[in-house]
């Protein structure tokens, strides 16, 4: 694929990130002269930049390098630390099964609503069922979502499939989380900050600002492994 192209796809990411192209060269730890160099094509797009935007921002290399695919690389974290596409799953009603067998459990929970404490979030008595179908890991917990920031990606009413991260500098970036915080439950894009002890929390929808949070702030944290509707027409 030609530098111009290339260009193209970079000055599209400028403008998804809603910042300035100095901002961006900043975001990039690269100097701002060159970066400017590498858009106007004095220098090339070279392999040492294009890693430099895949690794600060979780671009997709793919769609920057060919322009096939996201932007962004929209990955999950498995035990055996295997990148996943994060599946939206359709469901019948009957999907979800009053008793807990093998599949991942089901929670009478919203996730982002209620002030309910994190040591009771998940115990036994808040379990109303189970799921076990293909892509969901039986280790999940499956809550509910309400409101619309994260629409069309998460609507409200959706399910998510989540898994705690223990590790909350283990981040990948541009993945979605549940973000416990000690006043608010948040379902969000997690994006990387200039600043290495805060992070951006962003929404899909274009109505709701980004959040700036101090990762200290960071209770919990649990990966989005899938988005589950469930359809009572089926």
């Amino acid at each position: 694929m030609s530098n111009d192209d290339k260009i193209i796809r970079i000055k599209a990411l400028i403008d998804d990130q809603g910042i300035t192209q100095s901002e961006f060269a900043k975001r990039i730890a690269i100097d701002a002269s060159n970066f400017s160099k590498h858009l106007t094509g004095k220098l090339p797009i070279s392999d040492s930049l294009i890693n430099k935007i895949v690794v600060e921002l979780g671009v997709s290399k793919e769609w920057l390098c060919s322009g096939n695919g996201p932007m962004y690389a929209s990955t999950s974290s498995t035990t055996n630390d295997m990148h996943n596409h994060i599946r939206t799953l359709t469901l019948p009603s009957g999907a979800i099964v009053p008793e807990v067998r093998n599949g991942a459990k089901v929670y009478g929970l919203d996730v982002t609503a209620g002030n309910l404490g994190r040591d009771r979030m998940f115990t036994d008595d808040l379990v109303i069922g189970s799921i076990d179908v293909p892509f969901i890991n039986p280790d999940c917990s499956i809550v509910k979502v309400s409101g619309d920031s994260m629409k069309p990606v998460i609507n409200n009413g959706d399910m998510i499939a989540i898994r705690e991260i223990k590790n909350p500098n283990l981040i990948f970036w541009g993945q979605i989380y549940v973000v416990l915080l000690e006043d608010y439950r948040m379902v969000k894009y997690v994006r990387k900050h200039e600043n290495p002890d805060r992070v951006i929390l962003r929404s899909e929808n274009k109505e709701y600002d980004d959040i700036e949070i101090e990762k200290r702030d960071i209770c919990d944290l649990f990966i989005v492994e899938n988005i589950i509707r469930i359809d009572n027409r089926i």
